[in-house]
């Protein structure tokens, strides 16, 4: 049975990708330190769920300590990584840069120091749309040029780097993907649509940066799942398509986002003006050509699916 080793599989996205490919025939190898960032009882939920599997197996660790990531490699022996473990969050990253550096920078070179000597053969990478910042000419292409604006952005251009010198070097296959504003349910609730579903329930107030002007292109986190669960399948990967925007490809503003969670919920938000925040990008709208035309992958969910699933979930 195929072994894969899937970094930060109790966080958001992680947690939807361990329970899709553990529905195949793979042994999911679950590594998650649980950390404080945002509530850990979430966390714990959705490992509760992924406990149920008989091919997970899970390690309570944090991929900055090379020493137990390399103890659990010696034993696990993975053929894949799929790394999703990271320091989230663009505003944190003005407020403790060195969780960033720890977790993305230093957490990757271990991952990537173990598979080398491990011989671990593949890596599936999430890197984000933070990397483009803000940009003239829209849909971005991957070929456009990065200009992050804040240090999670740059973190995660930094992991790009570090995954194709090790490439290079020691004959690991990797594929970066960009991702571009995930949701969906068991969503982290320090992102925009969660507490907006919360606060809304609860009649609290909602800051609105910049009057609701931004524009996001949302992914609905199946897709991604989704995704992923085709690359594990590819033997190898195309070298024309070492870098894939997944993204939905329709930019949508805040301000529909609040409209379609109130219709949901039946109920109105309370909406406090703020002005734009630093490091905010205004408008993310990625080109998913590629992303089709390599995996035929054709149809992602459309906001009015991702928002009526969230506000009828538990979470």
């Amino acid at each position: 049975m195929e072994k894969v080793l899937i970094t930060g599989s109790s966080g958001f996205i992680g947690y939807h990708v361990a329970k899709k490919i553990l529905k195949k025939r793979v042994k999911v190898i679950g590594v998650d330190n649980h950390n404080s960032y945002y509530s850990p009882k979430i966390k714990v939920l959705r490992f509760k769920e992924l406990k149920k599997f008989k091919n997970f197996k899970f390690y309570k660790t944090d991929i900055s300590n090379k020493g137990q990531l390399l103890k659990i490699f010696k034993k696990e022996k993975p053929s894949t990584v799929i790394h999703l473990a990271a320091q989230a969050g663009v505003r944190y990253s003005f407020e403790n840069p060195q969780a960033y550096v720890s977790s993305n920078i230093d957490g990757t070179n271990n991952i990537l120091e173990c598979m080398a000597r491990l011989k671990s053969s593949k890596i599936i990478f999430a890197s984000s749309s933070s990397v483009y910042g803000n940009q003239k000419k829209l849909p971005i292409k991957e070929t456009n040029q990065t200009n992050p604006l804040n240090f999670y952005g740059l973190t995660k251009l930094m992991n790009e780097s570090q995954i194709k010198i090790f490439s290079e070097n020691y004959k690991i296959d990797y594929i970066l993907l960009r991702f571009f504003t995930a949701y969906g349910e068991y969503g982290r609730p320090d992102m925009f649509i969660p507490k907006l579903k919360k606060n809304i329930l609860n009649q609290k107030k909602i800051d609105l940066y910049n009057n609701g002007k931004h524009k996001r292109d949302f992914t609905f986190v199946e897709d991604i799942s989704n995704i992923i669960g085709i690359l594990l399948n590819k033997k190898n990967f195309n070298q024309r398509f070492k870098i894939l925007n997944v993204c939905s490809g329709v930019k949508t503003d805040i301000k529909k986002v609040i409209s379609l969670m109130e219709n949901e919920l039946n109920k109105k938000a309370k909406l406090i003006p703020k002005s734009i925040q630093k490091g905010d990008m205004l408008e993310t709208h990625g080109s998913n050509h590629n992303l089709k035309k390599y995996l035929n992958y054709k149809k992602f969910k459309n906001i009015e699916y991702g928002i009526k699933k969230i506000a009828s979930s538990k979470f």
